[in-house]
């Protein structure tokens, strides 16, 4: 399987997912934000400009690129109209934080993203040489009951595939679903140049004790040949089979705290926090949680305290999940409307979140400190009315320790500030 060949193939799938949703004008993504040094990503570009091309010319500073596909769509959904798709295999120059820079498509350009590019591993897995294997397994190997396990099965051809099937049977006394879409790159492994296909699974365990996940395998076939062609062979079969695996899951700890939250990190922040507070006067305060481990469903509800003197008014969150590290991350988002009926003196006094940490085996707790206002009174009707002044933070803005921004993680009555 060629990257040109697998480039075409993720094009055609992508047309038609994002068919169904909003018509863009121009944007790029990739199919991973991090790699391993050695590999490719897939640079993907949307555009309704149908006579434009992407410049590819400011990519050549860090990554050397492959593989260019391009394909033709029509939206069926949300007024209709035509969409090009454009596809290229990059395989970065060094590791590292490297940014894919904007790039001209026509009159449009798109965003610049991140991609971290981490230092070759060197080891072979098992298999490794062969003209197909598979490598799969999790992200945690001694799991929690309830706890999010990535699963990540991965099969690696040196040869041309024409058509199979990788199959990864569903473990007994645990949820497992399979989790976005397929991720395709190239690899070297023990010399050999290989293109990757990386299917990726959640897997949540139900009860304590060893949990059997089966083997997973793969049927298929290779190119034809050219003494195939001549007497009219479909090409050598192959096969791959990785070897089955056993988790230990851990019983949920007596000490643990409620609700059952297992991560492998959780942090809090103050995205935006009203300067002031006006009587009669609607301000914004939006709080967000990036959980390591854990996906949309098993976050509670961010919740405000009382604020005495103040109706709080909860919007609905924006939730924003991922695949990071073999593993799921959920960004959850949510903005309250602070409404002041007096003036005078008013506090929150901080928000807590607490969870379990996996890796430590230890309970913690996330929390942010508390904020103060002086609330002065309404303006005249007659008078325009400014918005209340707002700190913004950007996601990646560097807040000092001593902050009423910054972030907290308690463990057994220890705290520690860091800036984010």
């Amino acid at each position: 399987m060629t990257a040109s060949h697998l480039l075409s193939w993720l094009l055609c799938f992508a047309l038609l997912a994002t068919a169904f949703g909003a018509p863009a004008t121009t944007r790029a993504w990739l199919d991973r934000d991090k790699i391993e040094q050695g590999e490719t990503v897939t640079l993907n570009i949307e555009t309704d400009a149908l006579t434009a091309t992407p410049d590819y010319a400011p990519l050549a500073a860090d990554f050397d690129l492959s593989g260019h596909s391009s394909r033709r769509g029509m939206a069926l959904g949300n007024g209709g109209g035509r969409r090009s798709l454009f596809a290229v295999a990059l395989r970065p120059r060094r590791d590292g934080v490297l940014t894919v820079p904007s790039l001209r498509v026509g009159k449009d350009s798109t965003a610049p993203l991140s991609l971290l590019v981490a230092p070759a591993v060197r080891r072979a897995p098992a298999g490794a040489g062969e003209d197909v294997f598979i490598e799969s397994g999790p992200d945690h190997d001694q799991p929690y009951v309830q706890q999010s396990v990535g699963w990540v099965v991965r099969l690696y051809a040196a040869v041309p595939i024409v058509t199979g099937t990788l199959d990864q049977p569903a473990p007994q006394r645990a949820a497992f679903q399979r989790v976005g879409d397929d991720a395709q790159y190239s690899r070297t492994v023990a010399g050999r140049h290989y293109q990757v296909i990386e299917r990726r699974f959640l897997l949540v365990p139900e009860r304590s004790g060893d949990l059997q996940v089966p083997a997973a395998t793969f049927q298929g076939r290779s190119a034809a040949g050219f003494f195939d062609d001549m007497f009219g062979g479909r090409g050598a079969s192959l096969q791959a089979r990785a070897a089955p695996r056993t988790l230990t899951v851990r019983p949920i700890p007596d000490d643990a705290p409620q609700p059952w939250l297992p991560l492998h990190d959780l942090q809090l922040r103050y995205r935006a926090n009203p300067s002031d507070l006006r009587r009669g006067l609607a301000a914004t305060l939006t709080i967000e949680a990036v959980a390591d481990g854990a996906t949309a469903s098993q976050m509670p509800e961010l919740e405000l305290p009382p604020i005495e003197g103040v109706q709080v008014f909860p919007e609905r969150p924006q939730v924003d999940e991922t695949f990071v590290d073999g593993r799921p991350r959920v960004k959850w988002t949510r903005s309250f409307s602070l409404v002041p009926d007096r003036a005078g003196e008013t506090r929150l006094s901080g928000v807590k979140l607490d969870w379990w940490d996996v890796e430590a085996g230890q309970a913690r707790s996330a929390t942010l400190p508390p904020l103060a206002w002086t609330v002065t009174a309404g303006i005249d009707r007659g008078a325009p009315s400014p918005a209340p002044a707002v700190t913004d933070l950007p996601a990646d803005a560097d807040t000092p320790a001593t902050d009423p921004l910054a972030v907290s993680t308690v463990s057994d009555g220890g705290s520690r500030y860091w800036a984010l």
